[in-house]
């Protein structure tokens, strides 16, 4: 099942949240800043164990804090007029991600964030076309897929994306 929330990520009592990291995989601002100070310092320590990792790659940690379990830390690309490869890479952070939660064995909840659509200016409906489509083709491995979205136009577009990929459009 894949559900579409406006809401605080940090909040979800799901097995993994997603966070929409940078590759220094530090903290930052928006939902990395957000699950940071949701997490307490036991995460930025358990990170420091990571020198970083590439645009499209993830990691997972522990949730410390947080309700979850895991936290996956996934890179998604700045967004540059798309002839950069943003979409595959995009796309790459959302499969990364599903791939850590898979290999962990034990996840079945999995919340996301509209990654790199905050300060990394990635178009909306881009972004949700290709986030939509992942989650779609995970949806049979997973319980509950949550796309966890911070304002109503987010939400409007994650919807309308999923009821036309749903639809074949």
């Amino acid at each position: 099942m894949i559900e579409i929330i406006r809401g605080d990520i940090t909040t979800l009592p799901v097995d993994a949240i997603v966070n929409a990291a940078n590759s220094a995989l530090r903290g930052g601002g928006g939902v990395d800043g957000a699950i940071h100070r949701a997490a307490g310092p036991g995460l930025l320590r358990e990170l420091m164990r990571y020198p970083g990792v590439e645009t499209g790659g993830a990691v997972m940690t522990g949730a410390h804090d947080l309700p979850a379990r895991f936290v996956i830390h996934a890179v998604g690309p700045v967004w540059r007029g798309g002839a950069d490869g943003e979409p595959a890479l995009l796309e790459r952070a959302y499969r990364s991600a599903f791939a850590l939660a898979l290999a962990e064995g034990t996840v079945r909840t999995i919340a996301f964030p509209a990654i790199s659509t905050g300060v990394y200016a990635y178009p909306r409906e881009e972004a949700a076309r290709i986030a939509i489509g992942v989650m779609l083709e995970h949806e049979p491995r997973f319980e509950r897929i949550v796309a966890a979205l911070f304002d109503e136009r987010s939400e409007r577009t994650y919807r309308d994306t999923l009821d036309a990929l749903r639809a074949g459009r």
